[in-house]
């Protein structure tokens, strides 16, 4: 499951930490198996977990806490929808109602292409600009009228010919 190569771009990120604090790693670690591997799975956590020298659950802590991890397999671009109070209160519920309609899925499944995946999310931090969501846990898009997620969308198949 976990390769030579990332075994050493672990060793990378344990270094920046003292030898007695190597558990430090393990957010750099988990976001190093899911480049690789597309998701963090239970036996990429156990081995994580025999790396760092720390139980397995522990790190299982950490990937179920933070939204950036994914537990299951998701497409090529992953859409978080911010849905926490001040966002449902400028549209952050339409929106993510709108993308399930746009894209023929619920909250939680991937397009049958495998290019979608639509999540949600608690908060993302821009509450003066919503609504709004996160593309691949980097890209920020703020204002997210329908038009604006038609841009998106479309934009995303063009790109990859559909």
């Amino acid at each position: 499951m976990i390769s030579e190569s990332m075994k050493a771009r672990f060793a990378r990120e344990v270094a920046k930490y003292p030898a007695e604090q190597a558990q430090s790693a393990v957010m750099a670690c988990l976001a190093i198996i899911q480049q690789e591997l597309g998701h963090v799975s239970p036996e990429s956590e156990a081995e994580l977990g025999a790396y760092l020298g720390m139980p397995a659950m522990a790190v299982h802590e950490v990937t179920t806490f933070y939204n950036m991890y994914n537990q299951t397999p998701v497409g090529k671009y992953k859409l978080n929808v911010c849905t926490n109070l001040p966002c449902q209160l400028r549209d952050g519920v339409k929106t993510l109602q709108y993308l399930e309609k746009k894209l023929g899925i619920s909250m939680g499944e991937t397009t049958a292409d495998g290019l979608f995946t639509l999540q949600q999310s608690e908060c993302l931090g821009a509450c003066a600009d919503s609504p709004v969501m996160l593309v691949n846990d980097r890209s920020m898009c703020s204002f997210m009228s329908e038009e604006r997620i038609d841009q998106l969308v479309d934009g995303l198949k063009a790109a990859e010919g559909k």
